[in-house]
C-alpha cells in the first residue's frame, strides 16, 4: 500500500486518480482549494465520498508558504497536480496573475518536501505540452515534439513558463535531496468530471454550446485549423500510475498521442454526437494559441509501457453524456 498526496486531488485528473489508486489499495491523500475542482468529484457512484473527506481532504490555497509542510510527513509519495488554468481566453487575459500564482504553488509544495520530505519515495510533477518552444508549435502540421526539445525555452504563453519553472524547480529537487522525481508533460486532457462553464477549456465549452444551442450560439474561438494532441484522463491517470512504479528518476516524460486533431475537427465531432442541426461558427477575433502540436510518446512507451488507448470519439460521446447530464440536473454550469 502506497500512501500518495495529490495536490488538485478534486478535479478532473485528481479526483479519477484518486479512485484509481485506492481501487488498486492505497491511502489517498487530498489538498485542494475547490477553484475548478469539487467535493462531489470524489464520490463514488453511489454518491458516496472514496476517501475520508474529515481526515484525508484539506481545503488549502497552497500559493501560501509552508500550507502543506504538515501533510508531506503523512505520506509516502505526492503527485502535484495543482495549478491555475483554465480555457484560453482567462490564461491570456490573466498572464501575470496565473503565471505568479503558479510560481507559488509550485514553489512552495516543492519547499515543503525539501524541507520534510526526506523519507519521501518519490515525487510527481504534472507539466504541460505548451511549455514547448513557439518554434515547434508555429505551424498546421508539425512534427511530434520529443522531450528533448524543451530547450532552448521559449513557451508561448505566461502558464507554458509557469509550468516550466516548476519542471525546473523538481529537477532541482530531485538533485539536492536525492528524491526519485518524474516529470510528466501532459498535451490536452478532456473527460469527465470537468468544469464546463466559462473558463473551461475548448471541448468542454463546445460540448456545453452544443447542448445549450439554440439557445447558446456554437461559436468557436479562432478559424479551428489550430490543431491539439487531446488525450483522455483515463489514459492520463494510468500514465500517472505506471509513472509511480516505472517512471521515478527517468526524467521528463510526455503523455499524449501522435495525432493532431484540428479543433474543427472537434466541433464537427460534437455536432455528430449532439444530434442537433447545428451551424459552426468561427470566430477569427479570439485567441488560437499554439497553431498544432502532437506527441512523439516513444519514451513513454519504452519507459513506462504507456500508451493513449481511448479513442477520441468515444471520449468525447462519455464527457458528452457526464455534462448532457450536470446540465439537465440544473446545478450552476462550471460549478
Amino acid at each position: 500500500m502506497k500512501r500518495v498526496l495529490i495536490t488538485g486531488g478534486a478535479g478532473m485528473i485528481g479526483s479519477n486518480l484518486t479512485k484509481k489508486l485506492v481501487s488498486l489499495g492505497n491511502e489517498v491523500f487530498i489538498v485542494d482549494n475547490l477553484w475548478r475542482g469539487r467535493l462531489d468529484y470524489l464520490n463514488d457512484n453511489n454518491g458516496n465520498p472514496i476517501i475520508d473527506l474529515n481526515n484525508n481532504f484539506f481545503n488549502r490555497d497552497l500559493s501560501v508558504s509552508h500550507s502543506c509542510d504538515d501533510l508531506i510527513e503523512k505520506v509516502d509519495y505526492i503527485v502535484h497536480l495543482a495549478d491555475v488554468v483554465a480555457g484560453i481566453d482567462y490564461v491570456f487575459n490573466n498572464q501575470g496573475s496565473l503565471f505568479r500564482q503558479n510560481i507559488l504553488i509550485n514553489s512552495n509544495v516543492i519547499d515543503s518536501v525539501r524541507n520534510y520530505g526526506k523519507h519521501i519515495k518519490g515525487f510527481i510533477y504534472a507539466g504541460t505540452a505548451c511549455s514547448f518552444p513557439l518554434t515547434r508549435q508555429n505551424t498546421i502540421d508539425p512534427e511530434p515534439l520529443r522531450e528533448e526539445e524543451l530547450y532552448p525555452a521559449l513557451p508561448e504563453s505566461a502558464y507554458g513558463w509557469s509550468k516550466l519553472m516548476g519542471q525546473y524547480e523538481t529537477d532541482l529537487l530531485g538533485a539536492e535531496t536525492g528524491i526519485p522525481v518524474c516529470n510528466l508533460m501532459f498535451h490536452n486532457v478532456y473527460g469527465s468530471p470537468c468544469d464546463f462553464g466559462e473558463r473551461s477549456q475548448v471541448i468542454p465549452a463546445l460540448i456545453r454550446k452544443s447542448i445549450n444551442y439554440p439557445n447558446e450560439p456554437f461559436i468557436v474561438w479562432g478559424s479551428g485549423s489550430q490543431g491539439r494532441a487531446f488525450i483522455h484522463v483515463d489514459d492520463v491517470v494510468n500514465g500517472i500510475v505506471l509513472a509511480l512504479e516505472k517512471g521515478l528518476g527517468e526524467g521528463v516524460i510526455q503523455l499524449g498521442p501522435s495525432v493532431c486533431t484540428s479543433i474543427k475537427e472537434i466541433a464537427e465531432t460534437v455536432v455528430d454526437i449532439s444530434g442537433k442541426d447545428i451551424k459552426i461558427e468561427f470566430d477569427v477575433t479570439k485567441p488560437e494559441g499554439d497553431k498544432a502540436r502532437s506527441a512523439d510518446y516513444s519514451k513513454a512507451k519504452r519507459v513506462l509501457g504507456w500508451e493513449p488507448k481511448v479513442s477520441l470519439k468515444d471520449g468525447l460521446m462519455r464527457q458528452f453524456n457526464w455534462i448532457k447530464k450536470e446540465i439537465e440536473s440544473e446545478k450552476p454550469i462550471g460549478n
